[in-house]
Order: C-alpha cells, then sequence, then structure tokens
C-alpha cells in the first residue's frame, strides 16, 4: 500500500467505534512477540494538559541524553505527529511498513486506536527507545495504552468529557484515569477536584503505590524571574517553560516531579537538562501564537476546564479587540466549551472543520449569537480565517479554538502543508 492508501485503511477502522477493552491489543501485541518489554513506559493520562504535560517530560528526558519514544493522540495536521522518538516524527514509509505487520498480526474488529498504539509500541522497540511516554487515549483503565506495563503514572487534571464511556460523575472518571496505577509504582498527580483527588488516593493506597500530588510533594509558582519549582527533592527557580500560558505551571511542575522519580529509576537528570528540557519543549496548537499584525493564537481546549483556564490565560495577553474562529463538534458541549470565552470575544466567526461531526457553522453561529455574541456563519476553516483576516486590525488578537480539529485544519492553512484529518 502507498501512504495514502495505509492511512485510508486505519481510519477506515474507526467504523468499529470507540471499544473499551484490552482483549484485542494484547493479542495483538503477543503475535508480533510482545514489542512492549524492549523498553520502559510511563503512562499519562487525564482529560486536560496531557499533551503538554507528556512534552515536557519528553523534552526533559532527551535533553538528558536519553532516547525517549513519545506516543500521543490525535495528531493536528499530519499522521506522523502521533509517533515520535527524540521529538523526530516517524516517517511515512515507517508508517506503511508498520501498519502492514500490525494489520497482519491485529485480530478482527481491531479499532483505529488500537492498531496505532500497536504500532508505536512496535516502532519503539524495534527503534530501541529506552523509555516511551505513552499519552492515554481516553480514560485509563481499559485504554489501548494500558496494555504496556508502566514503570510510573502520570495523571493530570481530570474533568468532565466522554462522560457517555467513562460515567457522569468526576469520581467515575477519575476511577478510569486511575486504572493506569500499576501495584508499588509511583505516582505523579496534577492539581485535582477533590472528588477526583480522592479516587486516584484510594487507588494508590491500594496498589500500594507511593503518591506524589500537586501541592504536597512538589508544587510551583510565578514570580518575576519567571517559574519557580518546588519539589521532591530539587528546587528550580528561573524556569522560562517553551509552552506558554500561566497554567502551565501544573503541567511543567508535574513533568518535573515525574522526572526527579526517573532520575532515580535508570534515567539520569541533572539540572541542566530539566532546565532546557522545560524551556526547549513545544506543543503545537496549544497557546501558540503564529503571524504578526494581525496574531493568531491556536488553542485546541476542547472541553469546558480546558476553555476556561483559555479564558484566564488571555487575560496576560494584550489586544485591541478578540475575534474568536471557533468550530466545535456536535458531540461536545458546546455552551461549556464556548462559554468562557465568549464574553470576551467583539467578533465571532463559526466554522466547521472537515468532519462529519462537526456542529454545523449555521448552527454555531445561531448558539453564539442567542449569547448576545456578534457572530457570523464563516462556514470552512479556511473561510473564517480569511474573514478574520480581513476584518482583523494590526494590534487585534484572532483566537482559533472550540476543537483540535479546528486547530489543526487552521494550522495547515496557515503554514501551507496538507491537511490529514482524522476520520476514524
Amino acid at each position: 500500500m502507498t501512504y495514502q492508501e495505509t492511512l485510508s485503511y486505519i481510519y477506515g477502522l474507526g467504523r468499529f467505534g470507540m471499544k473499551p477493552g484490552l482483549e484485542r491489543i494484547t493479542a495483538t501485541l503477543q503475535a508480533l512477540h510482545n514489542p512492549q518489554d524492549a523498553f520502559k513506559t510511563v503512562h499519562v493520562a487525564g482529560t486536560n494538559g496531557k499533551g503538554s504535560t507528556s512534552s515536557f517530560l519528553a523534552s526533559m528526558l532527551a535533553e538528558g541524553g536519553h532516547r525517549v519514544g513519545l506516543f500521543t493522540s490525535p495528531h493536528l495536521i499530519n499522521f506522523t505527529e502521533r509517533i515520535r522518538i527524540n521529538g523526530r516524527e516517524i516517517a511515512e514509509e515507517e508508517v506503511v511498513h508498520l501498519a502492514e505487520r500490525v494489520i497482519a498480526a491485529a485480530p478482527p474488529e481491531t479499532t483505529f486506536f488500537e492498531l496505532v498504539t500497536a504500532m508505536a509500541t512496535l516502532y519503539f522497540a524495534e527503534q530501541k527507545v529506552q523509555l516511551a511516554i505513552m499519552e492515554v487515549g481516553m480514560g485509563g483503565r481499559l485504554d489501548a495504552t494500558n496494555a504496556l506495563s508502566g514503570i510510573l503514572s502520570l495523571i493530570t487534571p481530570v474533568a468532565y468529557d466522554h462522560c457517555d464511556y467513562l460515567g457522569a460523575s468526576l469520581a467515575a472518571i477519575a476511577g478510569e484515569k486511575a486504572g493506569v496505577i500499576k501495584v508499588g509504582r509511583p505516582v505523579v498527580v496534577s492539581l485535582q477536584e477533590q472528588d477526583a483527588l480522592s479516587v486516584i488516593r484510594n487507588r494508590c493506597l491500594e496498589m500500594k503505590s507511593p503518591f506524589y500530588g500537586y501541592g504536597e510533594a512538589f508544587t510551583a509558582f510565578w514570580s518575576d524571574t519567571g517559574l519557580s519549582y518546588r519539589g521532591i527533592g530539587l528546587e528550580m527557580d528561573g524556569l522560562r517553560p517553551g509552552l506558554a500560558g500561566r497554567y502551565q505551571q501544573v503541567n511543567a511542575a508535574s513533568a518535573l516531579a515525574a522526572a526527579e522519580l526517573l532520575d532515580g529509576m535508570g534515567f539520569p537528570l541533572d539540572a541542566g537538562a530539566l532546565r532546557s528540557g522545560i524551556e526547549k519543549a513545544h506543543w503545537p496548537g496549544r497557546m501558540e501564537i503564529l503571524g504578526t499584525s494581525p496574531r493568531i493564537l491556536l488553542d485546541g481546549a476542547h472541553n469546558p476546564a480546558g476553555s476556561k483556564a483559555l479564558a484566564e490565560a488571555l487575560e496576560d495577553i494584550p489586544r485591541d479587540r478578540l475575534l474568536i474562529v471557533a468550530g466545535v463538534m456536535g458531540d461536545k458541549d458546546a455552551d461549556g466549551i464556548l462559554g468562557p470565552l465568549l464574553p470576551l470575544a467583539d467578533e465571532m466567526l463559526a466554522v466547521a472543520p472537515s468532519l462529519a461531526r462537526a456542529l454545523p457553522s449555521e448552527k454555531l453561529a445561531e448558539f453564539c449569537r442567542s449569547r448576545g455574541v456578534t457572530a457570523h456563519d464563516a462556514g470552512t476553516v479556511a473561510a473564517g480565517l480569511s474573514s478574520a483576516r480581513d476584518i482583523a486590525g494590526p494590534d487585534d488578537l484572532i483566537l482559533v479554538c472550540g476543537s483540535l480539529f479546528t486547530v489543526g485544519e487552521a494550522r495547515a492553512v496557515l503554514l501551507s502543508k496538507n491537511f490529514e484529518p482524522f476520520r476514524g
């Protein structure tokens, strides 16, 4: 198969939907001779901040001279973004080669995410990574990544998302996320709501897993010189995180705590590697500014908690006006996602990314008008960006938000790249 034929096939596995369970991925890995045994694994679960936290940690490990794999989802523009080693994306020809082998090994009705998880695992083994950071796709307990036995788990802030699958309460969702905790293995826990924190803490007690919580074992705060970290056994000041947004203090601190623990588990990291890793970390589509006059800010917040953090981060960005280009998925809470942002908008351009389940732009525009916002039905993401640029002044800020898919498509337009929409 060609690369495009390969993508068409694996995206087509989306017809099986999301089917939580470890039976198929375990069978696939066994048929591939258990490549996961060739390297160590860190699981990163949670609702918000998984990608940023994973990026910080991977960057520090790479700066420390370690060969580290990073598996994340979804991609913004190209499928190859999902699988990286020391920041380098997998090559298209490797995608084809791996897909053919994994497809041959996988049982019937293997899902898209299970197949891609197996591809990443096989790739990391054959490329001889020392450690792989595996971002959980959904939940944790029954997520395909949980077929790998981690040496450390990291749980970012838990919020309401995928409630149809994970449960209607924060405690139920946290219980699914806590499923990545392994017996006797350390757990780094970001800032959490009390209901989620209690569930995670109790799970650690049951599993006899050391618990390291934000605000207890480690913390961080901003000062005039940058970010200060007070950790498990380390203090650092004057950090300048490569990822923008004051809320990144929790993500950076959580990654630093994990790095401290890994330092004692065979992955030595000196203070220089930690500092340069934090400062060189890059995660596209999260508080990412492209262009000038006007500036265009991309942020993939796609649930109420993420949008609230984005709204707070906007307070630190000076501007004349705020123009919002937004597109959301039809199965998401549009009110919760856009609610914190609409009061800040001077003008709104509603768009629909190139996915069948996107909320039609005319319905989104109508919704925004019902909230008292001046809103236009701009149609496509490209058209919305074009319109926003036409009406923006040099000191205005254009925010693209609402969905990672919207942000990915916008980023492809802005960087003149071919967009590979995920259709699984």
